[in-house]
């Protein structure tokens, strides 16, 4: 029995927790109960915990505490959408409580647990229940009853803390009524506890989950054990790609599995590592580079290496590139000295999105949105990056609010102030009311005034089949929004488009824009336009292009 945990325990543990979620993270995805392609949380926790297990690897701290600290700054800036972030907070409160320890034991851990979901509780401004936070709540109570029973058993406490939260996950399917209509568990609550088996399974011996989790090398290939005729895919492919965009590699991921198998992904901020067996590495090479810059690779034919091994001839091989550790990685940027009084920075995907921002004033614009949320990290270079004395965030989605709101506290020299903008069309008519010359206070009572005023309807189409507030939905259908709400869906967009026109948000609107996104055609968006115009004769009308994913069509009534 393990009767206290070191900081090399605890570090391992955590990265262990990140290989788990991350093996288990589209079982996760499909709890979401909303059919739209989203920020989907698996991916989301996934992305957040990696983050920190990177850290964690680089600096190899000695105590508890100072693998925690290293944890919850690592996940405060990789935090990616609300899930992230509340997995953030329930670390942070868990680093307060060992900050001094050099070990902790049982009772040590049912503490640590415990703070962390005060300290959740104490940042979500509207705490709801059957979410992430009631699991972590009952498994931090239960791990207080194991500790007082068995204080030095540490591993005993995990395990009830889990048997505990997998009681109150089933529940959470009760107690949330969204929840309910689905018939599913919350998606959150289910990653807290995948990360927290994954830290058990550490502690017990239990081996690192094979293909997951590892940002640093992959195994060797033991060609004495394969025959030619068992390969079925020719080349091992290894590369490094520098990052020059923010898009998440989700679907980089799916089409490497579409050409090969064996794949393994790393990744940190800068830099992503690939390890892939391809019949046709240059296409993989080719669409890498739709990410960022190729830096290195290694293309190795595994059915030459197989027949010279069997037949005792020399192995001919690239160099290995397993011992590249991105030593020349670009120093983070410097915090820009204040030129001006006020600063933007805007979260929006698509070409079209990004120049109107930057037309109306805004600084920075991160590419992101839905199912690309950025990290607080992401958010808060752009901040560093504005020389501003003030900088007003627009995050543009109620997914990616609380991962801004996390920068308030970080920012050097100058005040972060987030204006909760849940969609696009907000974000651009709260920038377009700032003024530059006015003060602090009353630029934030008008941005506030103007988001008020912005009635948002998207159309996007249904990820998966779902028995969604009455609505029966296949995959493929189109979905109508309207503020993130279900208004309608159907086979045919132009019959969606007319039915959103028709409604009466657009009818008393005296302006109306019309974006459309990069799967739409110009001429396509011409009969959209055409057909509010007819529908809404009272309304000034404008049609952008505004290139982004997911959404066919952004509208906004105002």
């Amino acid at each position: 029995m393990r009767e206290r945990i070191d900081g090399a325990s605890l570090a391992q543990a955590l990265i262990h927790a990140a290989a788990s979620i991350n093996l288990q993270k589209q079982q996760i995805n499909e709890l979401n109960v909303f059919p739209v392609p989203d920020g989907d949380t698996g991916t989301n926790m996934s992305l957040t915990i990696s983050t920190a297990a990177a850290e964690l690897k680089k600096k190899q701290p000695r105590t508890v505490g100072e693998v925690a600290a290293i944890n919850a700054s690592a996940l405060l800036r990789g935090a990616r959408g609300n899930s992230g972030v509340i997995l953030s907070l329930l670390f942070r409160g868990f680093s307060k409580a060992v900050k001094d320890k050099d070990t902790i034991d049982g009772r040590d851990l049912a503490i640590a647990l415990d703070f962390g979901v005060a300290a959740a509780y104490k940042a979500v401004m509207k705490p709801a229940e059957g979410t992430i936070l009631t699991v972590s709540r009952l498994a931090a109570a239960r791990a207080a009853d194991a500790a007082r029973k068995t204080p030095n058993d540490p591993e005993a406490v995990l395990e009830a803390a889990i048997q505990e939260g997998l009681v109150a996950l089933d529940h959470t399917t009760e107690m949330n009524p969204v929840l309910k209509k689905a018939g599913v568990v919350d998606a959150g609550g289910k990653g807290f506890l995948v990360i927290l088996q994954g830290m058990l399974d550490s502690l017990r011996g239990v081996p690192l989950p094979d293909g997951a989790g590892d940002t640093k090398t992959e195994s060797k290939t033991d060609y004495a054990a394969i025959a030619a005729e068992e390969i079925t895919f020719t080349f091992d492919t290894v590369f490094i790609v520098r990052k020059t965009t923010d898009k998440e590699l989700t679907s980089f991921e799916a089409y490497l599995n579409s050409i090969g198998d064996s794949l393994v992904i790393g990744e940190d901020d800068d830099c992503f590592k690939v390890h892939v067996h391809t019949d046709i590495p240059g296409a993989a090479l080719t669409e890498a580079q739709k990410y960022g810059t190729l830096e290195l690779a290694k293309i190795e034919n595994m059915r030459t290496q197989a027949e010279d091994l069997a037949a005792g001839r020399h192995i001919q091989s690239t160099d290995d590139l397993d011992e590249d550790d991105h030593d020349h990685a670009p120093e983070k940027p410097k915090v820009a000295a204040p030129e001006k009084k006020y600063g933007v920075v805007a979260v929006a995907a698509g070409e079209g999105l990004a120049a109107v921002f930057r037309d109306l004033g805004a600084d920075g614009v991160i590419s992101g949105g839905q199912t690309m949320n950025p990290s607080t990290d992401d958010i808060m270079k752009e901040i560093d990056a504005t020389p501003a004395e003030i900088v007003f965030v627009l995050p543009n989605n109620g997914n990616i609010i609380m991962a801004a709101q996390q920068c308030v506290p970080l920012a050097e020299g100058k005040k972060v102030v987030v204006l909760p903008t849940k969609t696009v069309p907000q974000g651009i008519s709260a920038l377009m009311v700032m003024d530059p010359e006015a003060e602090e206070e009353a630029n934030v009572s008008a941005m506030t005034e103007a988001i008020s005023h912005v009635h948002t309807s998207e159309i996007t189409y249904a990820a998966r089949d779902s028995d969604f507030d009455g609505f029966a939905i296949k995959r493929g259908d189109y979905l109508a929004l309207t503020e993130h709400q279900l208004f309608g869906t159907d086979r045919k967009l132009d019959k969606l488009l007319r039915r959103l026109a028709e409604d009466e948000n657009q009818q008393n609107a005296e302006f109306i824009n019309i974006f459309y996104g990069e799967d739409v055609s110009e001429k396509e968006a011409q009969k959209a336009l055409d057909l509010f115009t007819e529908c809404c004769p009272n309304a000034e009308i404008t049609l952008l292009s505004g290139g982004q994913p997911v959404y066919y069509y952004m509208i906004s009534a105002e």
